[in-house]
């Protein structure tokens, strides 16, 4: 597990986590593989992904936005075979990247249900791997191309800060925890801090990358508004078990008159496991 000194940090409450910088120093203790030393700047980059990229490898931060990021252009290599990218999780979108109610949404919320596995995207290494207040239990990993993926409200975290993880290893468990009102996946996708659409990188209905590289420019981070990804003429949701129409009001920001208009059942309808309700 990577240490060092990092000042402390305040969590904001924008959608997509902390936008501070806490870089790590240019020499610091560390323990890997076992073996405890002194490691200089050189000896780091050796070993971590990306590390003179990033100017370190900071275990405490979920992201220190580099604006760098916006005034060059450089195409990320992502696979080179078939095994060298997973989607995380299989599920519909529950809430897409883009502006909702005022507010930045940096990634994709992918329907789940507590404790399915969720694995890697890619070849890399953990930064991230902890409680966060908003994200709940999350993991960042850090991939050689400089890539970052972000798994967020996990119910469980299998993997430590330092661990090397291939595509497709279980790193957690899905969950409901921070600041989630029912269980689903928040994964994110950033380069240099910078989020970009987890959907230019992958068919999220297949579960697989649209193409082996991705050219990264200005205009990625560009946020374009967007409506529900699930939308079938204006948005649907599924119903899982335990739900209200009050509880799925409240977790699509509409109200239960909406739902039973949009819908056409009343307010004392029973609900059904797998059934679609449109939301509009």
């Amino acid at each position: 597990m990577w240490t060092g000194n990092v000042r402390a940090q305040s969590d904001t409450l924008s959608i997509g986590g902390l936008e501070v910088s806490s870089p790590y120093g240019e020499g610091y203790s560390e323990n890997y593989a076992g073996v405890r030393d002194i490691w200089n700047a050189d000896d780091s980059a050796r070993v971590i992904p990306c590390y003179t990229l990033y100017n370190g490898f900071d275990t405490e931060s979920i992201f220190d936005r580099t604006y760098n990021a916006k005034k060059d252009s450089t195409r990320l290599q992502l696979a080179t075979n078939a095994c060298d990218s997973h989607f995380p999780i299989c599920g519909a979108i529950n809430s897409p990247f883009g502006r909702r109610h005022g507010r930045m949404h940096y990634g994709l919320d992918i329907e789940l249900d507590t404790g399915d596995p969720v694995v890697c995207a890619f070849e890399g290494m953990v930064r991230i791997s902890r409680f966060h207040k908003q994200f709940g239990n999350v993991i960042v990993v850090r991939h050689a191309n400089g890539l970052e993926t972000l798994y967020g409200h996990l119910s469980e975290l299998l993997v430590e800060p330092g661990d090397h993880v291939e595509a497709g290893d279980l790193i957690g468990l899905g969950g409901s925890t921070g600041r989630s009102t029912g269980a689903h996946l928040h994964f994110e996708t950033r380069y240099l801090g910078q989020p970009i659409d987890p959907q230019l990188f992958f068919n999220v209905k297949e579960g697989e990358l649209r193409a082996s590289t991705l050219l990264v420019h200005p205009g990625l981070f560009t946020v374009i508004p967007s409506g529900n990804a699930n939308s079938k003429g204006g948005g649907s949701y599924k119903v899982r078990r335990g739900d209200t129409l009050s509880s799925i009001a409240r977790r699509q920001r509409t109200t239960v008159r909406a739902l039973c208009s949009a819908n056409r059942i009343g307010v004392r309808s029973k609900l059904r496991v797998g059934q679609r309700l449109r939301l509009k």
